[in-house]
Formats: C-alpha cells, sequence, structure tokens
C-alpha cells in the first residue's frame, strides 16, 4: 500500500467513526503517522481526499467482486429479459457491498445533503449507472426484449428506481432493520426482485408477446 493509498484508508476510518466533515487534515495525518504539512504533498485538500477515495475504492471494489462481468452477448441469446436484469443487478450489487466500499457509501448517504463534494460523488454514481443501464437497454431493444420505443425511458425508471431501492436498504441497514443487503439466499433484497419482476412484465418486447 503506497502512501496515498494510507491516507485514503485512514480517513475513510475516521470518516466511519464521525462523519466526514468532522474530519480534519491534522487527525488524517495523525492517524497515518505523518507531520500535517507532508498531507500535503499528497492532496491539497479533504475534498480531493474524498473524490481519490472514491475512484480507489470503486476500482478495489469492482477488483474484488466475485461476480464475473456479464457476457450479455450469452445472455440476450439464452434468458428471459428478467434473468438478464437480475445478473445485471447482482453484478452491481456485488461492487457496492465490498465492505470498504459500502463503508464509504453510508458515510456519503449521510452527508449528501450538506456536503457538496459528497452529493456530486453520488450524483456521478448516479449517472454512471444511468449510462450502463442505457446502453444495456439499448441493445436489449436491439434484440427483441423490450419494445424499442420503451429504450430510454425504460432505462430511466429502472435507473432511479433501483437507486431509490438501494438508497431504502442502506436507510434499513443503518436503522439496524437489515444485516446486510442481502435477502435469504439470494444477493438481493426482496424488493428489488419483486420490481424487476413486475418491470420485466410491463416493458417486455417480442419474447414477452
Amino acid at each position: 500500500m503506497n502512501r496515498k493509498e494510507e491516507i485514503i484508508y485512514a480517513t475513510l476510518e475516521l470518516a466511519s467513526l464521525s462523519g466526514m466533515q468532522s474530519v480534519s487534515m491534522s487527525q488524517i495525518a495523525d492517524k497515518v503517522g505523518i507531520k500535517a504539512p507532508s498531507l500535503y504533498n499528497h492532496f491539497a485538500s479533504k475534498d480531493e481526499i474524498i473524490r481519490e477515495m472514491y475512484s480507489v475504492l470503486r476500482q478495489q471494489a469492482q477488483k474484488n467482486n466475485t461476480r464475473k462481468p456479464v457476457d450479455y452477448s450469452v445472455l440476450f441469446e439464452e434468458r428471459s429479459l428478467e434473468e438478464i436484469l437480475m445478473e445485471s443487478v447482482i453484478s452491481y450489487m456485488g461492487m457496492i457491498t465490498d465492505k470498504n466500499m459500502m463503508q464509504f457509501l453510508k458515510v456519503l448517504y449521510c452527508e449528501r445533503a450538506t456536503n457538496p463534494t459528497a452529493a456530486k460523488i453520488m450524483v456521478e454514481e448516479t449517472e454512471r449507472m444511468l449510462a450502463q443501464s442505457r446502453d444495456l437497454f439499448y441493445a436489449l431493444a436491439v434484440h427483441g426484449k423490450i419494445m424499442n420505443k420503451n429504450a430510454d425511458m425504460a432505462a430511466l425508471t429502472y435507473t432511479f428506481t433501483l437507486h431509490s431501492l438501494i438508497d431504502h436498504r442502506m436507510d434499513m441497514i443503518t436503522a439496524g432493520d437489515a444485516e446486510s443487503f442481502a435477502d435469504s439466499e439470494s444477493p438481493v433484497p426482496a424488493k428489488i426482485i419483486d420490481f424487476i419482476k413486475w418491470f420485466s412484465m410491463r416493458i417486455g418486447g417480442n419474447d414477452n408477446e
């Protein structure tokens, strides 16, 4: 682990205890075991640490994800719309439920209403999710899995409903009403499974006609 990564993980540990906004650069330096001025040789500000933290933790979470990238070229031919969407969600869940990524997201969820940097990161993650969903739904339309005229609105509805359901699950975990994202034997919460089933029936193309 290099010095920048040490700073990122030290900041994450401090923020998980008392929130990102209450963490000072001097506290971060003390946690890493360096002088405060030395910290500025690596990061110009705490906001820069947070932005870099998002990039590093997301990349690491993707690397640690035990779910292999979805091979849609095979799924389009062999699976139903519901199965394809479920594979997509399971793959995404594998990334955001990585231990460190999850810890980071919990901090952001708590602070996005008052911390512009946290809000920007959440917007970026949502836009990234929307772009991926749009690509998926265009391909689904080409393969006759959904109706062509529904592709853009389907991607928008799918993304923001999933985003809200993930928010809800995160709140349940924070409130102590759920231990993890998983429900029973599935890595996907029951409410998301129910939504995918309902959604697939509503937008299905040739396969559902």
